[in-house]
C-alpha cells in the first residue's frame, strides 16, 4: 500500500499530536515523526503543514537563538491548536475503528 496517500490525510494530526506535550522545531519535529514510525513523510510536507497550521491559528511560534548555525524558530500548540488535536483525534479514532471492522471482516 502507498502511504503517501495516507500520510496527505494525516499529517495535520500527526504533527499536533508531536506537539502536545512538547514544543519543536521544523528539523526536530520531522525527526520526531520519522522516529514515530512515519519515516516516508517529506521535509516539505512538514514544512509546509507547519505553515499552514500557524496560518490557521493553530500553533504559535517563538524564536531561539542557537549557538550552531541559524536561530530556530520553534512550534507550539495554542488553545485553537489542542482544541484541534482532541476533534481530530475523535475523528481519527472512528475512522481506524471502522476499518479495523472491515479489514477483520475479510481478514
Amino acid at each position: 500500500m502507498d502511504t503517501t496517500q495516507l500520510l496527505k490525510g494525516v499529517l495535520d494530526l500527526a504533527v499536533l499530536a508531536v506537539l502536545r506535550d512538547e514544543d519543536g522545531y521544523g528539523y526536530d519535529i520531522l525527526r520526531r515523526l520519522r522516529s514515530a514510525g512515519l519515516e516516508e513523510v517529506g521535509d516539505a510536507s512538514v514544512y509546509g503543514t507547519l505553515r499552514r497550521l500557524f496560518q490557521a491559528g493553530m500553533l504559535t511560534t517563538y524564536v531561539v537563538p542557537s549557538e550552531e548555525g541559524p536561530h530556530r524558530k520553534y512550534y507550539a500548540l495554542n488553545a485553537a491548536g489542542r482544541t484541534q488535536l482532541s476533534a481530530s483525534s475523535k475523528v481519527w479514532r472512528g475512522f481506524a475503528q471502522t476499518m479495523d471492522q472491515l479489514i477483520g471482516e475479510t481478514a
